[in-house]
C-alpha cells in the first residue's frame, strides 16, 4: 500500500444541499454500491449522470430518484467491456453539451469473477477483469478530464478493496487490477494536485453486496450492513470539505 491513509470525520451525515448545483457521474450506477452512491448524491442535491450496461436497470433506479423528488437524473447507458475510447468521448461530449458540467465521478463498476488459483485462471476473464477495472476507469477518467478541469472544485473517486485481503492466494485478477487501480490513482493526484480536480481512494469496510457474496458465498449476508456508510464517504469525498484527503486513501475499515 503505498497512499497515505485518510480518515473519515466522525458523525459525518451528508447535507441535503452538500452537492447542490454539481453534476456527478456514477458508474457501475445499479449495482450494490453504485445504488447506494447514486441515491446519497442525489439525496445531496447532485444531478446524477448513471452508467451501466443494463438500461432496464437504470431506468428503475431513475423513477426511484424521481419519485422521491430529487433532481433529475440522467442515464447514459455504457458497457465499460464493450466501450471504446471514442464511446468515452461521445459521453464527456453529450455532458457537456446537456448539461455544461461536470463535477465529479465515482468509480463503482466492477468486475469479479469468483476466487481462482492463477493455474486455472481463464486468460479471457483475466483480460475482461483488468479492463472494466484499470483501463475502462483510465479512458473514461481522461475522456473526462477536460471537463472536470473547468469545474472550480472537481472530484474523481476510485473504489479499492481490502489488499491485506485481495493480495492473498486465489484473488487473481481482481487482486491485481486493485494493485494496479491504486497506482493509478497515486499518479493521477501527482499530476493534478495543483488543479481544481482532487483525486480520492475510497476503502469499504466489509459491506453487503453481490460481489462480496461471490467471495464469500457462505456467509450469511445478513451479518454485513449495506453500503450505505461507503455511499455516505463517497459523497463527502465529492463535496469541499475533502479537500485534506485528496490523494489519500479514506479508509473505512474499524481502526
Amino acid at each position: 500500500m503505498t497512499l497515505p491513509i485518510a480518515r473519515l470525520p466522525q458523525h459525518i451525515t451528508p447535507a441535503a444541499d452538500s452537492l447542490a448545483g454539481r453534476v456527478v457521474l456514477v458508474t457501475g450506477a445499479y449495482g450494490g454500491l453504485g445504488r447506494a452512491v447514486t441515491l446519497a448524491a442525489a439525496r445531496a442535491g447532485a444531478t446524477v449522470v448513471i452508467t451501466g450496461k443494463r438500461k432496464r436497470q437504470l431506468e428503475q433506479l431513475y423513477d426511484l430518484i424521481v419519485a422521491e423528488q430529487l433532481p433529475e437524473p440522467v442515464i447514459h447507458p455504457l458497457d465499460m467491456e464493450a466501450a471504446t475510447p471514442r464511446d468515452y468521448e461521445a459521453l464527456a461530449d453529450g455532458l457537456e453539451r446537456d448539461l455544461g458540467r461536470l463535477d465529479g465521478i465515482v468509480h463503482c463498476a466492477a468486475s469479479f469473477g469468483g476466487l481462482t488459483p492463477l493455474g486455472m485462471h481463464k486468460p479471457d476473464e483475466w483480460l475482461r477483469t483488468m479492463h472494466i477495472n484499470v483501463s475502462a476507469p483510465f479512458a473514461l477518467t481522461q475522456a473526462c478530464l477536460p471537463m472536470l478541469g473547468k469545474a472550480p472544485d472537481a472530484s474523481v473517486v476510485f473504489v479499492l478493496d481490502n489488499p491485506d485481503l485481495v493480495n492473498r492466494a486465489h484473488w487473481g485478477a481482481y487482486g491485481v487490477s486493485k494493485a494496479a487501480l491504486e497506482r493509478f490513482v497515486e499518479i493521477l493526484h501527482q499530476e493534478t494536485d495543483t488543479t481544481a480536480i482532487r483525486t480520492h481512494a475510497l476503502l469499504p469496510a466489509p459491506m453487503r453486496t453481490a460481489l462480496r457474496h461471490l467471495a464469500y458465498f457462505g456467509e450469511d449476508p445478513n451479518t454485513q450492513p449495506l453500503p450505505d456508510a461507503a455511499a455516505a464517504a463517497a459523497v463527502w469525498l465529492l463535496g469541499p470539505h475533502a479537500a485534506s484527503a485528496r490523494g489519500a486513501m479514506l479508509d473505512l475499515r474499524p481502526a
